[in-house]
């Protein structure tokens, strides 16, 4: 998938659009605190010493929450021909994927037919669920949804390859997308403790 050409000044309009709002966000803490202290600059000090603690503890731990979040979603090893993916503190298994160069990371589900995407997921591939015609159905756990096919190209898992997989975006919002045995089926899966184990 190639980079949108303005891509970078688009990244760089949103840094200068946050630096903007934070300085504005500091001017109005930093005057609000000159007319509610005028008079006593040290205690005005004090005030604006402690706001500013409070920011950065929010933002570092804005910062140590990814990181956590990051941690807490166990990561899939490949060995050889053999991809070992541990069970989430949830119970479930969340195998990685790379779709057409992006990576999208989905819950195995053996009980599932086919490969759903989420809505969100679908525009992260570049496919725009608005356009889709939404022909199928799905039976779920909150009832009958409705899904559109779509055909992932390379999509890669582990040493694995495929050059297209048939997959199905679903209309309604999902917490996130659903490896069925339209996929699973491809492999060799073995339940062996903690962890799912697929070889071809």
């Amino acid at each position: 998938m190639m980079p949108h050409p303005h891509l970078g000044l688009m990244m760089d309009g949103d840094r200068t659009a946050q630096l903007i709002y934070l300085v504005l966000l500091f001017a109005a803490l930093g005057g609000w605190i000159m007319v509610e202290y005028r008079g006593r600059l040290g205690q005005a000090m004090r005030t604006g010493l402690a706001w500013g603690m409070i920011f950065v503890g929010l933002m570092a731990g804005y910062g140590l929450w990814g990181d956590l979040r990051r941690d807490i979603m166990p990561v899939q090893s490949i060995a050889g021909e053999m991809v070992t993916i541990p069970r989430a503190g949830d119970g479930h298994y969340y195998p990685r994927l790379t779709i057409d160069g992006t990576d999208i990371t989905f819950m195995a589900d053996t009980g599932a037919t086919s490969v759903v995407l989420s809505p969100a997921d679908a525009r992260a591939l570049g496919i725009d669920p608005d356009t889709l015609t939404y022909l199928g159905q799905a039976y779920t756990a909150n009832g009958i949804v409705r899904t559109a096919t779509v055909t992932l190209r390379n999509v890669t898992f582990g040493p694995f390859t495929d050059a297209t997989v048939t997959a199905q975006v679903n209309q309604s919002n999902m917490a996130g997308s659903l490896l069925g045995m339209d996929y699973l089926g491809r492999y060799s899966v073995t339940m062996a403790g903690d962890q799912m184990i697929l070889t071809r």
